[in-house]
């Protein structure tokens, strides 16, 4: 990890960056993305792809560890634990730089039992840091957690490579369920970090229309208008 690779402002720019070379932030000027949560958005961040290349993947590791780091106490986490099924990759490669045991989160739980929904050992506890690729409105991350908790793990922070901040009732709904998210990037992160090298002038324009007014942007294009049920999606994001 550089040694100016410190506050959170970098973390956030070096995360963007990474993204924006992987290629990982797609804007569609056509047919919008639905996101899992069922926000209409004309840009996806495919958070995946970081996974596929030795050197992404190393690199979002240094990352998280220096967000860990940075971010919660010495010895506070005890083990980290990856949702499915992004997460689980991303988790197993923090573990193994901070030396922490791994578990993996299910989105649902399989068969019963005081543990059906995580896997690769007990968690009771454990003050556990669950680690996820992507958060949009944080519905999927309170799911996450319960399941630690409902088998006796401590979960009250959780790390995500990049939160889209942006649709309502996120924050709020974290802070409801005792639940500190800490994201390595964000749009301000991603628009700042550009500097016209990545994105090109339509895709930024198409990128600060949509953050002006997501919730405004997605009725019109036929996602959700407010919190509530969610649609069908074309394709998966969290």
């Amino acid at each position: 990890m550089s040694p100016h690779t410190t506050t959170a402002d970098d973390i956030g720019e070096a995360t963007a960056r990474l993204l924006l070379e992987a290629g990982a932030v797609r804007v569609s000027h056509g047919q919008p993305f639905v996101l899992a949560a069922g926000w209409a958005s004309p840009v996806y961040v495919d958070c995946r792809l970081l996974i596929g290349q030795p050197g992404w993947r190393r690199r979002a590791t240094e990352l998280a560890a220096a967000a860990v780091e940075q971010r919660l106490a010495p010895g506070r986490i005890q083990a980290i634990a990856g949702a499915e099924t992004a997460g689980i990759p991303f988790a197993a490669w923090l573990a193994d730089r901070l030396e922490l045991p791994l578990r993996y989160v299910r989105k649902r739980p399989l068969g019963i039992g005081h543990n059906a929904q995580v896997e690769g050992g007990p968690v009771d506890g454990l003050d556990v840091l669950l680690m996820d690729d992507l958060t949009t409105d944080a519905g999927s991350k309170i799911g996450f957690a319960r399941g630690l908790r409902a088998a006796g793990a401590t979960v009250t922070q959780a790390l995500t490579i990049f939160y889209h901040r942006v649709f309502p009732g996120a924050d709020e709904r974290l802070a409801r369920d005792g639940l500190t998210l800490h994201a390595l990037a964000s749009w301000d992160d991603i628009l700042r970090a550009d500097r016209g090298q990545w994105l090109s002038p339509g895709d930024r324009d198409a990128i600060e229309l949509f953050l002006a007014d997501p919730v405004a942007w997605s009725t019109r294009h036929g996602g959700r208008s407010a919190p509530g049920p969610r649609p069908a999606v074309r394709r998966e994001s969290y």
